[in-house]
Protein backbone atom coordinates (compact mmCIF):
# COMPACT_ATOMS: atom_id res chain seq x y z
CA UNK A 1 0.00 0.00 0.00
CA UNK A 2 1.24 3.91 -0.46
CA UNK A 3 0.46 4.65 3.13
CA UNK A 4 2.33 1.92 4.30
CA UNK A 5 6.50 3.22 5.69
CA UNK A 6 9.28 2.22 3.71
CA UNK A 7 12.15 0.81 4.89
CA UNK A 8 16.00 2.48 4.91
CA UNK A 9 17.22 1.27 1.69
CA UNK A 10 14.44 0.15 -0.41
CA UNK A 11 13.99 2.40 -3.20
CA UNK A 12 11.27 0.81 -5.74
CA UNK A 13 11.08 2.20 -9.18
CA UNK A 14 7.27 3.10 -10.86
CA UNK A 15 8.51 4.28 -13.73
CA UNK A 16 6.35 2.30 -15.77
CA UNK A 17 2.96 0.15 -15.05
CA UNK A 18 4.30 -2.92 -13.97
CA UNK A 19 3.74 -5.96 -16.16
CA UNK A 20 0.64 -8.31 -14.81
CA UNK A 21 0.61 -11.84 -15.08
CA UNK A 22 -1.88 -13.65 -17.56
CA UNK A 23 -5.17 -13.49 -16.51
CA UNK A 24 -4.78 -10.32 -13.78
CA UNK A 25 -7.22 -7.67 -14.25
CA UNK A 26 -5.85 -4.93 -16.77
CA UNK A 27 -7.76 -2.40 -14.14
CA UNK A 28 -5.31 -3.27 -11.95
CA UNK A 29 -2.26 -2.31 -13.45
CA UNK A 30 -2.75 1.37 -12.49
CA UNK A 31 -3.48 0.97 -9.27
CA UNK A 32 -0.28 -1.07 -8.46
CA UNK A 33 1.96 1.29 -10.41
CA UNK A 34 0.43 4.18 -8.42
CA UNK A 35 0.48 2.57 -4.92
CA UNK A 36 4.59 2.15 -6.16
CA UNK A 37 4.87 5.45 -7.02
CA UNK A 38 3.92 6.87 -3.92
CA UNK A 39 5.51 4.60 -2.28
CA UNK A 40 8.89 5.74 -4.01
CA UNK A 41 8.27 9.76 -3.41
CA UNK A 42 7.33 8.79 0.25
CA UNK A 43 11.02 7.11 0.61
CA UNK A 44 12.19 10.57 -1.28
CA UNK A 45 10.83 12.42 1.22
CA UNK A 46 11.44 10.49 4.17
CA UNK A 47 15.19 11.00 2.55
CA UNK A 48 15.22 14.25 2.39
CA UNK A 49 13.82 15.18 5.72
CA UNK A 50 16.63 12.71 7.38
CA UNK A 51 19.56 14.60 5.01
CA UNK A 52 18.28 18.17 6.29
CA UNK A 53 17.43 17.43 9.86
CA UNK A 54 18.99 19.66 12.17
CA UNK A 55 21.07 18.42 15.20
CA UNK A 56 19.68 19.67 18.70
CA UNK A 57 22.60 20.31 20.42
CA UNK A 58 22.56 19.04 24.58
CA UNK A 59 22.00 22.15 26.79
CA UNK A 60 24.86 22.02 29.35
CA UNK A 61 23.17 22.35 33.12
CA UNK A 62 23.98 25.13 34.53
CA UNK A 63 23.14 26.80 37.98
CA UNK A 64 19.92 28.46 38.15
CA UNK A 65 20.40 32.46 38.87
CA UNK A 66 17.00 33.70 40.02
CA UNK A 67 16.58 37.31 38.16
CA UNK A 68 16.74 40.72 39.59
CA UNK A 69 13.70 42.31 40.65
CA UNK A 70 12.62 45.48 38.59
CA UNK A 71 10.66 48.44 39.00
CA UNK A 72 6.98 47.37 39.74
CA UNK A 73 4.81 49.53 36.27
CA UNK A 74 1.87 51.23 37.14
CA UNK A 75 -1.37 49.29 37.38
CA UNK A 76 -3.36 50.56 33.83
CA UNK A 77 -6.92 51.79 34.43
CA UNK A 78 -9.68 49.69 33.52
CA UNK A 79 -10.65 51.39 30.75
CA UNK A 80 -6.66 51.06 29.50
CA UNK A 81 -7.19 47.60 29.44
CA UNK A 82 -10.45 47.24 27.92
CA UNK A 83 -9.35 49.95 25.25
CA UNK A 84 -6.49 47.32 24.62
CA UNK A 85 -8.41 44.45 23.61
CA UNK A 86 -8.42 43.88 19.57
CA UNK A 87 -12.03 42.93 19.70
CA UNK A 88 -15.00 44.95 19.98
CA UNK A 89 -16.28 44.90 23.65
CA UNK A 90 -18.76 45.96 25.90
CA UNK A 91 -18.91 46.75 29.77
CA UNK A 92 -22.43 44.79 30.79
CA UNK A 93 -23.92 44.89 34.69
CA UNK A 94 -25.99 42.84 35.32
CA UNK A 95 -29.50 44.62 37.44
CA UNK A 96 -30.97 42.35 39.97
CA UNK A 97 -34.32 42.33 41.69
CA UNK A 98 -34.70 42.48 45.45
CA UNK A 99 -34.20 38.22 45.45
CA UNK A 100 -31.28 38.92 43.59
CA UNK A 101 -32.12 37.42 40.42
CA UNK A 102 -30.95 38.70 37.34
CA UNK A 103 -33.74 41.13 35.71
CA UNK A 104 -32.23 43.23 33.20
CA UNK A 105 -28.72 43.95 31.99
CA UNK A 106 -26.90 47.61 31.22
CA UNK A 107 -25.27 48.74 28.83
CA UNK A 108 -22.07 50.87 31.02
CA UNK A 109 -19.04 50.82 29.00
CA UNK A 110 -17.52 50.18 25.80
CA UNK A 111 -13.77 49.97 24.08
CA UNK A 112 -12.02 51.53 21.20
CA UNK A 113 -12.96 48.83 19.08
CA UNK A 114 -16.53 48.88 19.45
CA UNK A 115 -16.71 52.53 18.98
CA UNK A 116 -14.78 51.96 15.10
CA UNK A 117 -17.25 49.30 14.55
CA UNK A 118 -20.23 51.42 15.37
CA UNK A 119 -19.05 54.03 13.35
CA UNK A 120 -17.90 51.60 10.15
CA UNK A 121 -21.24 49.98 10.34
CA UNK A 122 -24.01 51.93 11.45
CA UNK A 123 -24.77 55.31 10.07
CA UNK A 124 -25.02 57.81 12.78
CA UNK A 125 -28.93 58.91 12.12
CA UNK A 126 -29.72 55.65 12.93
CA UNK A 127 -27.79 55.08 16.34
CA UNK A 128 -27.70 58.00 18.84
CA UNK A 129 -24.01 58.92 20.53
CA UNK A 130 -23.51 56.69 23.78
CA UNK A 131 -23.70 59.04 26.98
CA UNK A 132 -23.69 56.22 29.77
CA UNK A 133 -25.54 53.77 31.63
CA UNK A 134 -28.78 52.13 29.12
CA UNK A 135 -30.49 49.06 29.54
CA UNK A 136 -28.81 47.02 26.51
CA UNK A 137 -32.11 45.86 25.30
CA UNK A 138 -33.73 49.17 25.09
CA UNK A 139 -30.69 50.66 23.10
CA UNK A 140 -30.38 47.37 20.95
CA UNK A 141 -33.79 46.10 21.26
CA UNK A 142 -33.36 43.18 18.60
CA UNK A 143 -30.63 41.76 20.64
CA UNK A 144 -32.89 40.11 22.58
CA UNK A 145 -33.92 37.71 19.63
CA UNK A 146 -30.22 36.37 19.61
CA UNK A 147 -28.06 34.19 21.96
CA UNK A 148 -27.00 37.23 23.89
CA UNK A 149 -29.35 37.00 26.43
CA UNK A 150 -28.77 33.29 27.62
CA UNK A 151 -25.04 33.68 27.30
CA UNK A 152 -25.22 36.79 29.81
CA UNK A 153 -27.39 34.90 32.15
CA UNK A 154 -25.22 31.59 32.17
CA UNK A 155 -21.99 33.28 32.30
CA UNK A 156 -23.52 35.36 35.59
CA UNK A 157 -24.48 31.98 36.82
CA UNK A 158 -21.90 29.99 36.44
CA UNK A 159 -19.30 32.62 36.37
CA UNK A 160 -17.76 30.83 33.48
CA UNK A 161 -16.71 32.13 29.70
CA UNK A 162 -20.04 31.48 27.20
CA UNK A 163 -19.51 31.49 23.32
CA UNK A 164 -18.79 31.56 20.70
CA UNK A 165 -21.74 31.30 19.29
CA UNK A 166 -22.98 32.91 16.00
CA UNK A 167 -25.63 35.84 16.64
CA UNK A 168 -27.56 37.99 13.48
CA UNK A 169 -29.15 41.25 14.65
CA UNK A 170 -30.55 44.43 12.80
CA UNK A 171 -30.69 48.08 13.59
CA UNK A 172 -33.88 50.43 12.11
CA UNK A 173 -32.26 52.75 9.36
CA UNK A 174 -33.62 55.40 7.58
CA UNK A 175 -36.76 55.29 5.10
CA UNK A 176 -37.44 51.22 6.46
CA UNK A 177 -34.24 50.18 5.97
CA UNK A 178 -32.36 48.19 8.18
CA UNK A 179 -28.34 47.75 9.46
CA UNK A 180 -28.13 44.01 9.44
CA UNK A 181 -24.45 42.52 12.09
CA UNK A 182 -23.29 38.89 11.98
CA UNK A 183 -20.68 38.20 14.54
CA UNK A 184 -19.45 35.64 16.83
CA UNK A 185 -20.30 36.67 20.18
CA UNK A 186 -18.50 35.82 23.87
CA UNK A 187 -19.57 36.74 27.20
CA UNK A 188 -16.71 36.33 30.26
CA UNK A 189 -17.09 37.36 33.82
CA UNK A 190 -14.86 40.58 34.74
CA UNK A 191 -15.43 41.11 38.49
CA UNK A 192 -18.83 42.04 38.98
CA UNK A 193 -19.33 42.75 35.16
CA UNK A 194 -19.89 41.11 32.34
CA UNK A 195 -17.58 41.23 29.09
CA UNK A 196 -19.58 40.92 25.64
CA UNK A 197 -17.23 40.60 22.81
CA UNK A 198 -18.00 40.42 18.89
CA UNK A 199 -16.10 39.73 15.82
CA UNK A 200 -16.31 38.38 12.55
CA UNK A 201 -15.27 34.83 13.65
CA UNK A 202 -13.98 31.88 11.91
CA UNK A 203 -17.10 30.11 12.44
CA UNK A 204 -18.96 32.65 10.03
CA UNK A 205 -16.17 32.70 7.76
CA UNK A 206 -16.06 28.67 7.69
CA UNK A 207 -19.79 28.48 7.30
CA UNK A 208 -20.14 31.04 4.39
CA UNK A 209 -17.08 28.98 2.62
CA UNK A 210 -19.13 25.65 3.47
CA UNK A 211 -21.80 27.15 1.59
CA UNK A 212 -20.23 28.51 -1.23
CA UNK A 213 -18.37 24.88 -1.93
CA UNK A 214 -21.97 22.84 -1.32
CA UNK A 215 -23.73 25.66 -4.52
CA UNK A 216 -20.73 25.07 -6.26
CA UNK A 217 -20.24 21.44 -5.96
CA UNK A 218 -16.54 22.17 -5.36
CA UNK A 219 -13.81 21.60 -2.74
CA UNK A 220 -9.98 21.41 -2.10
CA UNK A 221 -7.69 18.82 -0.48
CA UNK A 222 -3.96 18.46 -0.05
CA UNK A 223 -2.25 14.97 0.39
CA UNK A 224 0.80 14.94 2.31
CA UNK A 225 2.65 12.05 0.49
CA UNK A 226 5.20 11.71 3.26
CA UNK A 227 3.02 10.75 6.10
CA UNK A 228 -0.22 9.97 3.69
CA UNK A 229 -2.47 12.12 5.87
CA UNK A 230 -4.96 14.03 3.98
CA UNK A 231 -6.56 17.70 4.48
CA UNK A 232 -9.59 18.93 2.70
CA UNK A 233 -12.46 20.71 3.03
CA UNK A 234 -15.94 19.56 1.55
CA UNK A 235 -13.66 16.69 -0.44
CA UNK A 236 -16.36 14.12 0.99
CA UNK A 237 -19.10 15.97 -0.34
CA UNK A 238 -17.78 16.06 -3.86
CA UNK A 239 -17.72 12.54 -3.73
CA UNK A 240 -20.74 11.77 -2.13
CA UNK A 241 -18.72 9.96 1.12
CA UNK A 242 -20.27 9.85 4.21
CA UNK A 243 -19.38 13.30 6.64
CA UNK A 244 -17.55 10.70 9.35
CA UNK A 245 -15.37 8.83 6.61
CA UNK A 246 -11.86 9.40 6.53
CA UNK A 247 -10.92 11.43 3.51
CA UNK A 248 -9.64 8.74 0.83
CA UNK A 249 -6.22 9.03 0.01
CA UNK A 250 -4.75 9.37 -4.22
CA UNK A 251 -4.71 5.54 -4.27
CA UNK A 252 -8.37 5.26 -2.62
CA UNK A 253 -9.40 7.82 -5.15
CA UNK A 254 -8.16 6.05 -7.85
CA UNK A 255 -10.01 2.98 -6.95
CA UNK A 256 -13.63 5.11 -6.47
CA UNK A 257 -12.51 5.78 -10.50
CA UNK A 258 -13.63 3.82 -13.53
CA UNK A 259 -10.97 1.48 -15.15
CA UNK A 260 -10.41 4.25 -18.22
CA UNK A 261 -9.60 6.99 -15.24
CA UNK A 262 -7.30 5.41 -13.42
CA UNK A 263 -4.26 5.27 -16.13
CA UNK A 264 -4.56 9.47 -17.37
CA UNK A 265 -4.35 9.85 -13.24
CA UNK A 266 -1.32 7.84 -13.20
CA UNK A 267 0.42 9.49 -15.72
CA UNK A 268 -0.09 13.19 -14.45
CA UNK A 269 0.57 12.31 -11.20
CA UNK A 270 4.12 10.40 -12.09
CA UNK A 271 4.53 13.92 -14.95
CA UNK A 272 3.96 16.37 -11.27
CA UNK A 273 6.08 13.99 -9.19
CA UNK A 274 9.14 13.76 -11.41
CA UNK A 275 9.35 17.59 -12.48
CA UNK A 276 7.73 17.29 -16.15
CA UNK A 277 4.32 18.91 -15.34
CA UNK A 278 3.67 22.24 -13.40
CA UNK A 279 -0.42 21.55 -12.99
CA UNK A 280 -2.64 18.49 -13.75
CA UNK A 281 -5.68 18.90 -15.00
CA UNK A 282 -8.29 16.07 -15.47
CA UNK A 283 -11.88 15.06 -15.86
CA UNK A 284 -12.02 11.57 -14.09
CA UNK A 285 -14.96 9.45 -13.81
CA UNK A 286 -15.98 7.97 -10.89
CA UNK A 287 -18.27 4.66 -10.10
CA UNK A 288 -17.88 4.74 -6.29
CA UNK A 289 -20.38 5.37 -4.24
CA UNK A 290 -22.25 6.67 -7.36
CA UNK A 291 -21.21 7.78 -10.75
CA UNK A 292 -19.90 11.02 -11.17
CA UNK A 293 -17.45 12.95 -12.60
CA UNK A 294 -14.66 15.20 -11.16
CA UNK A 295 -12.84 17.53 -12.58
CA UNK A 296 -9.03 17.00 -10.89
CA UNK A 297 -6.83 20.48 -10.96
CA UNK A 298 -3.62 20.14 -9.00
CA UNK A 299 -0.50 21.34 -8.33
CA UNK A 300 2.99 20.01 -6.44
CA UNK A 301 4.06 21.47 -3.38
CA UNK A 302 7.82 21.09 -2.52
CA UNK A 303 10.85 22.78 -0.80
CA UNK A 304 12.86 24.56 -2.91
CA UNK A 305 15.43 22.01 -3.53
CA UNK A 306 13.60 19.01 -2.54
CA UNK A 307 10.88 16.35 -3.66
CA UNK A 308 7.46 17.07 -3.96
CA UNK A 309 5.85 16.25 -0.28
CA UNK A 310 2.16 17.61 -1.01
CA UNK A 311 -0.19 17.29 -4.15
CA UNK A 312 -2.73 20.23 -3.61
CA UNK A 313 -5.98 20.26 -5.51
CA UNK A 314 -9.32 21.87 -6.46
CA UNK A 315 -11.75 19.21 -6.94
CA UNK A 316 -14.95 19.73 -9.00
CA UNK A 317 -18.37 17.75 -9.51
CA UNK A 318 -19.13 18.62 -12.87
CA UNK A 319 -21.18 15.86 -13.66
CA UNK A 320 -24.16 17.90 -14.88
CA UNK A 321 -22.18 19.94 -16.64
CA UNK A 322 -20.39 17.14 -18.20
CA UNK A 323 -23.54 16.05 -19.29
CA UNK A 324 -25.09 18.98 -20.47
CA UNK A 325 -22.21 19.46 -23.21
CA UNK A 326 -22.64 15.64 -24.32
CA UNK A 327 -26.67 16.24 -24.70
CA UNK A 328 -25.86 19.74 -26.56
CA UNK A 329 -22.92 18.03 -28.62
CA UNK A 330 -25.32 15.26 -29.73
CA UNK A 331 -27.81 17.66 -30.23
CA UNK A 332 -25.58 19.60 -32.81
CA UNK A 333 -24.46 15.97 -34.80
CA UNK A 334 -28.14 15.34 -34.96
CA UNK A 335 -29.10 18.74 -36.09
CA UNK A 336 -25.97 18.53 -38.53
CA UNK A 337 -27.50 15.22 -39.38
CA UNK A 338 -30.56 16.11 -40.35
CA UNK A 339 -29.43 18.93 -42.16
CA UNK A 340 -27.09 16.41 -43.96
CA UNK A 341 -30.45 14.70 -44.55
CA UNK A 342 -32.50 17.62 -45.75
CA UNK A 343 -29.79 18.88 -48.42
CA UNK A 344 -30.16 15.11 -49.83
CA UNK A 345 -34.10 15.49 -50.15
CA UNK A 346 -33.37 19.01 -51.66
CA UNK A 347 -30.88 17.97 -53.88
CA UNK A 348 -33.36 15.28 -55.44
CA UNK A 349 -36.04 16.83 -54.80
CA UNK A 350 -34.68 19.97 -57.15
CA UNK A 351 -33.31 17.71 -59.81
CA UNK A 352 -36.63 16.27 -59.91
CA UNK A 353 -38.08 19.60 -60.32
CA UNK A 354 -36.01 20.12 -62.70
CA UNK A 355 -37.02 17.43 -64.46
CA UNK A 356 -40.83 18.30 -64.50
CA UNK A 357 -40.91 22.33 -64.80
CA UNK A 358 -39.54 22.73 -68.39
CA UNK A 359 -39.54 25.52 -70.47
CA UNK A 360 -41.90 26.50 -72.82
CA UNK A 361 -42.41 25.17 -76.65
CA UNK A 362 -40.86 26.81 -79.77
CA UNK A 363 -44.68 26.48 -81.22
CA UNK A 364 -46.30 28.70 -79.04
CA UNK A 365 -45.00 31.90 -80.84
CA UNK A 366 -46.50 30.15 -84.09
CA UNK A 367 -49.71 30.00 -82.74
CA UNK A 368 -49.43 33.89 -81.71
CA UNK A 369 -48.95 33.59 -78.23
CA UNK A 370 -46.02 33.76 -75.35
CA UNK A 371 -45.13 32.41 -72.29
CA UNK A 372 -42.91 32.82 -69.31
CA UNK A 373 -42.79 31.84 -65.63
CA UNK A 374 -40.94 32.55 -62.31
CA UNK A 375 -40.44 30.02 -59.56
CA UNK A 376 -39.29 31.10 -56.09
CA UNK A 377 -39.19 28.52 -53.49
CA UNK A 378 -39.89 28.60 -49.79
CA UNK A 379 -36.58 29.93 -48.74
CA UNK A 380 -37.62 27.39 -44.93
CA UNK A 381 -37.54 24.19 -46.66
CA UNK A 382 -34.82 23.16 -48.10
CA UNK A 383 -36.35 24.65 -51.85
CA UNK A 384 -38.95 21.48 -52.38
CA UNK A 385 -42.10 22.43 -52.75
CA UNK A 386 -45.14 21.14 -54.48
CA UNK A 387 -45.77 24.08 -57.21
CA UNK A 388 -46.18 23.21 -60.87
CA UNK A 389 -46.84 24.22 -64.43
CA UNK A 390 -47.46 23.11 -67.94
CA UNK A 391 -47.85 24.90 -70.58
CA UNK A 392 -48.11 22.56 -74.52
CA UNK A 393 -49.63 23.02 -78.03
CA UNK A 394 -52.05 20.20 -78.72
CA UNK A 395 -52.46 18.38 -81.90
CA UNK A 396 -55.40 20.14 -82.38
CA UNK A 397 -53.86 23.96 -82.70
CA UNK A 398 -55.03 24.57 -79.08
CA UNK A 399 -52.39 25.51 -76.26
CA UNK A 400 -52.80 24.28 -72.97
CA UNK A 401 -52.04 26.41 -69.90
CA UNK A 402 -51.94 24.96 -66.46
CA UNK A 403 -50.67 25.37 -62.83
CA UNK A 404 -51.16 24.24 -59.80
CA UNK A 405 -49.88 23.49 -55.92
CA UNK A 406 -49.63 20.26 -54.80
CA UNK A 407 -50.10 20.15 -50.88
CA UNK A 408 -47.35 20.43 -48.39
CA UNK A 409 -43.59 19.91 -49.24
CA UNK A 410 -40.87 17.83 -49.40
CA UNK A 411 -40.62 14.57 -51.79
CA UNK A 412 -44.03 13.45 -51.41
CA UNK A 413 -45.45 16.91 -52.71
CA UNK A 414 -42.73 17.36 -55.36
CA UNK A 415 -44.20 13.02 -56.57
CA UNK A 416 -47.87 13.90 -56.31
CA UNK A 417 -47.09 17.33 -58.44
CA UNK A 418 -45.20 15.16 -61.02
CA UNK A 419 -48.09 13.09 -61.05
CA UNK A 420 -50.74 15.08 -61.58
CA UNK A 421 -48.18 17.66 -64.28
CA UNK A 422 -47.61 13.88 -66.38
CA UNK A 423 -51.06 12.77 -66.10
CA UNK A 424 -52.66 16.38 -67.23
CA UNK A 425 -49.92 16.30 -69.98
CA UNK A 426 -51.10 12.91 -71.35
CA UNK A 427 -55.10 13.23 -71.03
CA UNK A 428 -54.66 16.70 -72.73
CA UNK A 429 -54.44 14.54 -75.98
CA UNK A 430 -57.58 12.48 -76.04
CA UNK A 431 -59.13 16.10 -76.96
CA UNK A 432 -61.81 16.57 -73.87
CA UNK A 433 -62.63 19.90 -72.77
CA UNK A 434 -60.80 21.28 -69.74
CA UNK A 435 -63.80 19.90 -67.62
CA UNK A 436 -63.83 16.44 -68.31
CA UNK A 437 -59.72 17.02 -67.61
CA UNK A 438 -60.00 18.83 -64.25
CA UNK A 439 -62.40 15.52 -63.03
CA UNK A 440 -59.94 13.24 -64.11
CA UNK A 441 -56.97 14.96 -62.55
CA UNK A 442 -58.84 14.54 -59.15
CA UNK A 443 -59.64 11.07 -59.43
CA UNK A 444 -55.55 10.65 -59.92
CA UNK A 445 -55.11 12.52 -56.84
CA UNK A 446 -57.82 10.58 -54.83
CA UNK A 447 -56.50 7.34 -55.58
CA UNK A 448 -53.13 8.91 -54.42
CA UNK A 449 -54.05 8.61 -50.77
CA UNK A 450 -55.64 10.95 -48.21
CA UNK A 451 -52.98 13.42 -47.88
CA UNK A 452 -52.54 13.89 -51.64
CA UNK A 453 -54.38 17.12 -52.65
CA UNK A 454 -53.75 19.98 -54.61
CA UNK A 455 -55.57 23.05 -55.90
CA UNK A 456 -55.10 23.93 -59.96
CA UNK A 457 -56.34 25.98 -62.88
CA UNK A 458 -56.47 24.01 -65.83
CA UNK A 459 -57.06 26.25 -68.76
CA UNK A 460 -57.21 25.79 -72.66
CA UNK A 461 -56.49 28.86 -75.31
CA UNK A 462 -58.88 28.61 -78.67
CA UNK A 463 -56.48 30.64 -81.20
CA UNK A 464 -59.66 30.77 -83.60
CA UNK A 465 -61.80 32.25 -81.45
CA UNK A 466 -59.83 34.40 -78.95
CA UNK A 467 -61.23 32.33 -75.87
CA UNK A 468 -59.96 31.40 -72.90
CA UNK A 469 -61.57 28.15 -71.21
CA UNK A 470 -60.75 27.63 -67.89
CA UNK A 471 -61.19 25.35 -64.70
CA UNK A 472 -60.60 26.34 -60.96
CA UNK A 473 -60.27 23.46 -58.16
CA UNK A 474 -59.89 25.42 -55.12
CA UNK A 475 -57.09 27.71 -56.75
CA UNK A 476 -57.07 31.31 -56.41
CA UNK A 477 -58.59 32.69 -59.62
CA UNK A 478 -56.81 34.34 -62.28
CA UNK A 479 -55.59 38.08 -63.34
CA UNK A 480 -56.18 40.00 -66.66
CA UNK A 481 -53.76 42.59 -67.17
CA UNK A 482 -55.58 44.49 -69.98
CA UNK A 483 -54.85 48.72 -71.21
CA UNK A 484 -52.23 48.78 -68.17
CA UNK A 485 -54.88 47.48 -65.57
CA UNK A 486 -55.51 44.30 -63.86
CA UNK A 487 -58.66 42.69 -62.48
CA UNK A 488 -59.53 38.86 -61.63
CA UNK A 489 -61.49 36.67 -63.62
CA UNK A 490 -65.05 36.21 -62.94
CA UNK A 491 -65.13 32.55 -61.48
CA UNK A 492 -66.65 29.50 -63.51
CA UNK A 493 -70.47 29.21 -63.05
CA UNK A 494 -71.64 28.00 -59.74
CA UNK A 495 -67.84 28.84 -58.40
CA UNK A 496 -64.85 27.27 -58.01
CA UNK A 497 -64.96 23.86 -57.37
CA UNK A 498 -63.00 21.43 -55.01
CA UNK A 499 -59.28 20.90 -54.50
CA UNK A 500 -57.98 17.73 -56.51
CA UNK A 501 -58.27 14.68 -54.41
CA UNK A 502 -60.80 16.05 -51.85
CA UNK A 503 -63.88 13.92 -52.95
CA UNK A 504 -63.95 11.39 -55.84
CA UNK A 505 -66.30 12.17 -58.98
CA UNK A 506 -66.39 15.97 -58.30
CA UNK A 507 -67.64 17.76 -61.22
CA UNK A 508 -66.59 21.07 -62.17
CA UNK A 509 -67.54 23.59 -64.72
CA UNK A 510 -65.54 25.76 -67.09
CA UNK A 511 -65.40 29.64 -67.33
CA UNK A 512 -65.13 31.50 -70.61
CA UNK A 513 -62.85 34.56 -71.10
CA UNK A 514 -62.81 36.35 -74.54
CA UNK A 515 -58.88 37.81 -75.06
CA UNK A 516 -57.52 40.53 -77.25
CA UNK A 517 -54.30 41.36 -78.56
CA UNK A 518 -52.03 42.72 -76.15
CA UNK A 519 -53.87 41.15 -73.18
CA UNK A 520 -51.64 39.03 -70.58
CA UNK A 521 -53.05 36.36 -68.28
CA UNK A 522 -51.32 35.76 -65.02
CA UNK A 523 -52.06 32.13 -63.08
CA UNK A 524 -49.99 32.12 -59.68
CA UNK A 525 -49.93 29.74 -56.94
CA UNK A 526 -51.02 31.09 -53.42
CA UNK A 527 -47.73 31.56 -51.99
CA UNK A 528 -47.82 35.17 -54.04
CA UNK A 529 -50.11 36.88 -51.97
CA UNK A 530 -50.80 35.00 -48.73
CA UNK A 531 -49.81 36.47 -45.59
CA UNK A 532 -49.75 35.45 -42.05
CA UNK A 533 -53.09 37.30 -40.01
CA UNK A 534 -54.63 38.36 -43.76
CA UNK A 535 -57.48 37.77 -45.41
CA UNK A 536 -58.20 37.12 -49.47
CA UNK A 537 -59.86 39.41 -50.05
CA UNK A 538 -57.04 41.83 -48.84
CA UNK A 539 -54.51 39.27 -50.36
CA UNK A 540 -56.46 39.40 -53.45
CA UNK A 541 -56.39 43.54 -53.31
CA UNK A 542 -52.34 43.99 -52.55
CA UNK A 543 -51.76 41.92 -55.57
CA UNK A 544 -54.05 43.94 -57.88
CA UNK A 545 -52.17 46.60 -56.61
CA UNK A 546 -48.75 45.16 -57.70
CA UNK A 547 -49.73 44.25 -60.71
CA UNK A 548 -51.13 47.55 -61.44
CA UNK A 549 -48.05 49.16 -60.33
CA UNK A 550 -45.70 47.06 -62.10
CA UNK A 551 -47.76 47.38 -65.72
CA UNK A 552 -48.12 50.87 -65.18
CA UNK A 553 -45.76 52.03 -68.10
CA UNK A 554 -47.03 48.74 -70.22
CA UNK A 555 -45.53 45.78 -70.16
CA UNK A 556 -43.08 45.50 -73.43
CA UNK A 557 -43.03 43.16 -76.05
CA UNK A 558 -41.16 39.98 -76.16
CA UNK A 559 -40.24 37.17 -74.00
CA UNK A 560 -37.63 38.35 -72.07
CA UNK A 561 -39.61 41.35 -71.30
CA UNK A 562 -42.34 39.19 -69.99
CA UNK A 563 -40.04 37.34 -67.89
CA UNK A 564 -38.74 40.74 -66.39
CA UNK A 565 -42.10 41.92 -66.04
CA UNK A 566 -43.43 38.58 -63.35
CA UNK A 567 -40.26 38.88 -61.63
CA UNK A 568 -40.28 41.88 -60.74
CA UNK A 569 -44.03 41.26 -59.77
CA UNK A 570 -42.91 38.44 -57.21
CA UNK A 571 -40.13 40.65 -55.72
CA UNK A 572 -43.06 43.37 -55.34
CA UNK A 573 -44.80 41.13 -53.61
CA UNK A 574 -42.83 38.31 -51.55
CA UNK A 575 -39.72 41.08 -50.30
CA UNK A 576 -36.62 38.87 -50.03
CA UNK A 577 -38.11 35.98 -48.07
CA UNK A 578 -40.47 33.98 -49.56
CA UNK A 579 -43.16 32.37 -46.63
CA UNK A 580 -44.50 29.75 -49.36
CA UNK A 581 -43.74 28.88 -52.56
CA UNK A 582 -44.54 30.95 -55.24
CA UNK A 583 -44.98 30.42 -58.82
CA UNK A 584 -46.35 33.01 -61.53
CA UNK A 585 -46.98 32.01 -65.42
CA UNK A 586 -47.56 34.51 -67.28
CA UNK A 587 -49.70 33.99 -70.73
CA UNK A 588 -49.83 37.26 -73.40
CA UNK A 589 -51.66 36.88 -76.81
CA UNK A 590 -49.80 38.67 -79.16
CA UNK A 591 -52.14 37.97 -82.01
CA UNK A 592 -55.39 36.10 -83.13
CA UNK A 593 -54.76 33.52 -85.46
CA UNK A 594 -57.59 31.80 -86.84
CA UNK A 595 -57.07 27.87 -87.39
CA UNK A 596 -59.14 25.32 -89.24
CA UNK A 597 -58.34 22.83 -87.01
CA UNK A 598 -59.18 24.78 -83.91
CA UNK A 599 -62.04 22.58 -82.57
CA UNK A 600 -64.46 23.44 -79.83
Amino acid sequence: MADDPVGPGASPTAGDAPEGSPGDDGSRRPLEALELLLAEQRFRVGQYIRAHAVPVPPTPQRPRTPPRPGPVPEQPQAQELLDALPLAAMLIRPVLDERGAVEDFCYVGQNTAAREFTARTVPPEILPPWSGSVPLFERFPNLADTPVPRLLSDSYRTGRPQGPEPAEWSLPGAQGQLVRVSSEVRVAPCGGLLLLTWERGERDQARMVQAVQHLAKVCWAEWNLGDGTVEEAGLREVLGLPAGQRPPGLVDLARMMAPDSREPLYRALRDVLLGERDVLDLELCLTSPEERILRLIAEPVRPETGPVWTVRAVCRDVTADVRARVTAERAVQEARAQRERADTVAEVAERLRAAVLPGFPAELARRGVEAAAVYRPDSQTARVGGDWYKTRVLPSGQVLIALGDARGHGLDAVTLMAKLRHALAGLAFTGEGVERLTSWLNEVACDDGEESTATAVIARYHPARGLLRWTCAGHPLPVLVRDRRARLLEPPPGGPGLALGVQPGEAYTAAETPLIPGDVVLLYSDGLIERRGSDLDRDSSRLLRAVDDSARDGIPPGGEALDQYIRALVRALTGPHVADDATVLAFRLLRAEPDANDLP
